[in-house]
């Protein structure tokens, strides 16, 4: 799977419809072949088009109208569903004590708590008990880092563990060794993979389940041999993970979570 594209060129807009408004960005990609609509779970509606310099593509505004038009009830269920699965997330009390956090597939209530005096630096300790599991997030008082910045440091730590030992498990059987593996906070994709064999992987992976992580490991792994998406490819990740459709299906219906999960709550 190839990186995001970064020469892409964005612009917001807004569509009339009978329903109501629709705002939505208009992505140019040089990769774009033809017009495609995607839900993104922070940007909303995205609208992608090839360049205006290809031959057709200079004034597609009535060809996007026509097309949000026909589409508008699968935007609004799909929109609506994000927004129902973003009120969910803040019911849970965003980044407070007493809230809840989902690491690894499960929910945690949140401790938060101050230093002993003398403390350097702020941490986090997961703790289990009757109640459940929680984490403890101790906050030290010359510690310039906020609540988020402290949870999001200790987190990129268990995904990077994570990522680095789903790909020890996974290497030698499918016959590829990538050269390097770089955690990052990307927006529209939970990981990729380079011709030259670098991967890239969202450490936002770490709040989900084991195996969603696992199974996208192993679907970048597989695109070091395969740089596409047919049967072939798709079998060689079935060897591995014969339940990647599940996992996909998981993070797929998560995702809003997932990229909203440590946004704070006013």
């Amino acid at each position: 799977m190839a990186p995001f594209d970064l020469m892409a060129f964005e612009m917001p807009a807004t569509l009339h419809l009978p329903g109501g408004r629709i705002d939505y960005v208009v992505r140019r990609s040089p990769r774009a072949r033809r017009l495609r609509v995607t839900i993104d779970p922070q940007r909303g509606v995205v609208v992608s088009l090839p360049p205006s310099t290809r031959r057709g593509w200079a004034r597609p505004d009535r060809m996007v109208e026509a097309f949000l038009r026909e589409r508008e009830t699968w935007l609004r269920r799909h929109l609506d569903r994000q927004a129902a699965e973003r009120a969910e997330v803040a019911a849970r009390g965003g980044l407070t004590d007493g809230a809840t956090l989902r690491y690894k597939g499960e929910l945690h209530g949140l401790r938060i708590l101050r230093a002993p005096p003398g403390t350097r630096r702020s941490k986090v300790t997961r703790e289990g008990t009757d109640d459940g599991d929680s984490l403890v997030i101790s906050l030290a008082r010359h510690d310039r880092r906020d609540i988020a910045a402290v949870l999001v440091d200790w987190l990129k730590l268990r995904a990077r563990d994570a990522i680095a030992r789903s790909v020890d498990r996974h290497t030698e059987a499918l016959r590829v060794e990538p050269v390097a593996i770089t955690v990052r906070d990307a927006k529209t994709r939970w990981g990729s993979a380079s011709r030259k064999g670098r991967l890239s992987l969202s450490w936002r992976l770490v709040l989900a389940p084991p195996e969603a992580l696992d199974t996208v490991v192993v679907h970048e792994l597989a695109h070091l041999r395969y740089f596409g998406h047919g049967p072939r490819f798709w079998g060689l990740v079935a060897t591995r993970r014969p339940d990647h459709v599940e996992w996909r299906t998981w993070l797929r219906e998560h995702s809003v979570e997932l990229h909203s999960a440590l946004d704070r709550v006013d």
